[in-house]
């Protein structure tokens, strides 16, 4: 049940992936619209063997230990700040600030 555990939360995040690329596609032509990123991160690790612990194998020390990540989570989704497409508009009073401003 721990492989499908780790698969649901895969597919969870990257469901959460495909939401904020298409709400950015969708919204690509609108003014003033400001693209989104998640960002995702682990959970937890399960110790199966730890850290000098003994192989039941070969009696052998394993040294570095044995680990199993339980999953991902989507820790934040980021508005991306940069400067979009500037509109030519051919009117004389619109303006217009490239840079920081």
């Amino acid at each position: 049940m721990r492989a499908l555990n780790i698969a649901a939360t895969g597919m969870q995040a990257q469901q959460l992936n495909v939401e904020v690329i298409s709400n950015n596609i969708a919204n690509m032509s609108t003014v003033g619209f400001k693209r989104l990123r998640p960002e995702f991160q682990d959970l937890l690790y399960q110790d199966l063997r730890r850290v000098g612990s003994q192989s039941s194998d070969q009696g052998q020390v394993v040294p570095s230990g044995l680990q199993i990540g339980v999953g991902v989570r989507a820790a934040a989704t980021y508005r991306i700040n940069e400067q979009g497409n500037l509109l030519l508009t051919d009117n004389q009073l619109d303006v217009a600030i490239q840079g920081e401003g």
